[in-house]
């Protein structure tokens, strides 16, 4: 069942991370001499929290994944997660590749690297771990996300019921514990414990939804957000402005408005408004993902482009037409790109995981 307020939750969190990428920076000079905190100080003091987003990202993919995990076995899980991701991740990176490189065919400054090797290891959706630069930046959270799909893949192996679902939440949160004592980095890859507290916070929401809310899951709830908020202080001081740029970020406000996401989630998935049937929600939940790999990579380019060869544009105009180009993209990728090679991928896939079917039908090895 597609939960249109969840898609709908889904663009606002996109809609937070574009915000911060550009108009939250405190990188020095990033727009030149337009410097967003300097003529929209408000609008540049809201964004600076907007990284949120991501970590609102990670809360929707606990209740969304669990969700999508049940019935399913380990192959369809696997396959589904393939033929979601890798078609308008692909469609990105080449994009950018393609454009990095007319630009240094025009001479014009672009700041991503690009070589054979780089352009290899990002097609693979793991340049991090193997030491690559990121083509598409915001690809990092893909990782993230992968390690969470993995460990959703072992407990459907093991076998998805209630009994177990909570106590791999409760066994997930203790581990990120150990791992904060511990200070074990290769343990950390796994447990991903800056983390924790919001994907199992999106599991245990599902699990309400599912089979309705009790004691237990409301203490698990409770434990895991009181562990996330916790954490959140390192992932806040990783964002920190330098002092000439306004200073820290109030980790009370990242709090409250982590708690709000939270609580969106919740009334989304299990409260009143999951009864929402509005279709233009399913449409912007279906455009935020190949948005949210373009907007950065290819809108905050072509907004400095379109700064520096119509400097009279200014800023907020620049980035409005930016934005409208990315989501024009994002819907491009989505119908050109991400729907009928999904289909296709999907379809391939699951034949070479059951090459039992494709000997019983040996005409379908030869059809494109």
């Amino acid at each position: 069942m597609r939960l249109a307020a969840v898609d709908g939750l889904r663009l606002i969190a996109a809609v937070a991370v574009a915000a911060f990428h550009y108009l939250g920076t405190t990188t020095p000079h990033f727009w030149g001499k337009a410097e967003p905190r300097e003529f929209t100080p408000v609008l540049h003091e809201v964004s600076r929290y907007g990284w949120l987003g991501v970590e609102f990202f990670f809360i929707i993919s606990g209740f969304v994944i669990c969700m999508s995990c049940w019935g399913r076995t380990p192959v369809q899980f696997v396959v589904s997660r393939v033929a979601r991701l890798f078609p308008a991740y692909w469609c990105a990176v080449l994009l950018i590749v393609a454009l990095v490189l007319v630009a240094r065919l025009g001479h014009w400054h672009a700041t991503t690297r690009i070589d054979p090797r780089t352009v290899l290891g990002n097609l693979t959706m793991v340049p991090g771990p193997m030491g690559l630069d990121l083509i598409a930046g915001v690809g990092w959270t893909l990782w993230v996300e992968a390690r969470f799909y993995l460990l959703m893949a072992v407990m459907l192996i093991i076998g998805l019921s209630y009994r177990r679902m909570v106590a791999f939440c409760a066994a997930w949160l203790l581990a990120g514990v150990f791992t904060l004592e511990l200070r074990s980095a290769a343990l950390n890859e796994f447990v991903l414990n800056q983390y924790t507290g919001l994907f199992v916070a999106g599991i245990v929401l599902y699990l309400m939804r599912r089979f309705g809310q009790n004691l237990v899951l409301w203490l698990l709830l409770g434990f895991a957000w009181c562990y996330e908020l916790t954490v959140l202080e390192s992932r806040v001081a990783d964002h920190a402005a330098e002092p000439s740029d306004g200073g820290r970020l109030s980790w009370l406000v990242c709090a409250v408005l982590l708690t709000l996401c939270l609580g969106l989630v919740a009334l989304a998935g299990v409260g009143p408004l999951a009864r929402l049937q509005w279709g233009w929600l399913v449409t912007a939940g279906a455009l935020t993902y190949p948005f949210y790999l373009v907007h950065q990579s290819i809108g905050i380019p072509l907004a400095k482009g379109l700064l520096q060869e119509v400097p009279a544009l200014g800023l907020l105009p620049a980035m409005a037409v930016s934005l409208v180009c990315a989501l024009g993209l994002a819907a491009i990728i989505y119908r050109m790109v991400e729907r009928p090679l999904g289909r296709v991928l999907r379809h391939r896939l699951m034949l070479g995981m059951n090459p039992q079917d494709l000997a019983a039908r040996p005409e379908a090895a030869t059809v494109s």
